[in-house]
């Protein structure tokens, strides 16, 4: 394994001083300036002294091999008080240093910096409604179950269409066309809206939906109408090659696709998909993900409105039981958001070990990316690390009052 890894040294030409502005080509669709609507001000000059519990978790973390590499962002009342990187890309010590340039696979941060996002343009715009039959947009969807016709686009938000929970397509498909098919005809897997159950499948069916009634793909759509505007210029859906020495790799994967596994997506059936799914396949930094969290925290500035953020942030009543928001998460018993962020917090996780989580009441958001599938997926440490973190900042944030 690790001769093989050894033969991609070629791709760590990696030099710290330059960050991943400097590899964008200089008509990049997603380079934006950044303005004070939407950019949190840097403050993280005492963040070593601030923040010193946090980061010692963090340290100890990796050197208990519950992850090689980690970045965190922490924004508190529109200012970044926290930026920083920690470990290597690997537990290797000739690979290189996780920096703040460089970029997680997000996992299933994908499905609320993505396709979420791009519901809520879309819903904006007066071009999506949230009761509109999935079959509407994806006759494909309709199979001998006369439940299908049922699942609406607020249900695959939610995670209540029915739906199992995953499916391994790429066993059986063999391109693109051929695993969105097995998709679009998965059996449900109880009636629709009668509990929830995260889906996978539901957010590869969403982000198809989406694409139909934008006219537009998924990772073009999102570059111009969100990560653009946002300035998220180190945001994207299939990085190219160039970008790869910015990117530690999350698998050594000798099962399905028989190599290491960097600069391409983690999951299975995103790959199939060519690295552009609802479910998986964005890439980005700590940096950019803390301004995505900022313009929620500003109520959408400059993409959405308010009214359109509290709508899909705010906690589905139907069904009952759940914790799920419209594309978003909402904290559970217990959390992985930790203790202390409120009822109203709303954010994610992702399968590679990252996650996002946001507290209106707080003025907080917590960024935190890791490839703890390095390299097998065997390690589930990431759930003690993750609240044990977000506690520590919150209670950092609080003893500098």
């Amino acid at each position: 394994m690790r001769d093989a890894f050894l033969r991609l040294s070629g791709i760590f030409c990696y030099n710290p001083g330059i960050g991943p502005t400097a590899a964008l080509p200089e008509n990049s669709p997603n380079r934006g300036a950044r303005t004070i609507a939407h950019w949190p001000m840097p403050a993280h000059e005492e963040q070593e002294a601030v923040f010193r519990r946090p980061f010692d978790l963090l340290r100890k973390a990796i050197a208990e091999r519950a992850f090689p590499a980690a970045s965190v962002a922490v924004t508190h009342r529109g200012e970044l008080v926290c930026l920083k990187s920690f470990g290597r890309f690997t537990y290797e010590q000739d690979t290189p240093e996780t920096t703040t340039a460089s970029l997680f696979d997000l996992a299933s941060l994908t499905k609320i910096v993505a396709t979420t996002a791009m519901a809520m343009v879309l819903y904006e715009r007066g071009l999506l409604d949230l009761e509109m039959p999935v079959v509407s947009l994806l006759p494909e969807f309709k199979t001998d179950d006369i439940r299908r016709s049922q699942v609406s686009i607020r249900m695959l938000l939610a995670h209540s269409s029915g739906l199992p929970a995953y499916e391994k397509l790429f066993l059986r498909t063999k391109d693109r066309e051929d695993l969105i098919s097995a998709a679009l005809t998965v059996p449900l897997a109880r009636d629709p809206g009668s509990t929830t159950e995260y889906s996978d499948i539901g957010f590869i069916v969403l982000g198809l939906a989406l694409e139909r009634l934008a006219e537009d793909t998924l990772d073009h759509f999102c570059r111009q109408e969100v990560f653009s505007p946002l300035g998220m210029s180190h945001t994207t859906f299939d990085p190219p090659a160039h970008w790869w020495a910015l990117i530690p790799p999350t698998a050594d994967d000798q099962t399905f696709r028989k190599r290491i596994i960097q600069g391409e997506v983690q999951d299975e059936n995103a790959s199939v998909m060519e690295g552009v799914a609802g479910h998986a396949g964005l890439f980005a930094t700590a940096e950019d993900l803390a301004v995505f969290a900022h313009a929620m925290l500003e109520g959408g500035r400059p993409i959405l409105r308010p009214e359109t953020v509290t709508l899909f942030t705010h906690h589905e009543s139907l069904p009952a039981g759940g914790s799920y928001a419209l594309g978003w998460d909402g904290p559970s018993s217990p959390s992985q958001s930790g203790r202390y962020f409120s009822a109203r917090s709303f954010g994610h996780l992702g399968y590679t070990g990252t996650s996002l989580w946001i507290d209106p009441e707080r003025q907080l958001s917590v960024t935190l990316l890791t490839n703890r599938t390095w390299p097998d997926c065997s390690s589930q440490a990431i759930k003690q690390v993750r609240p044990a973190v977000h506690d520590a900042v919150v209670e950092a944030l609080e003893a500098g009052r």
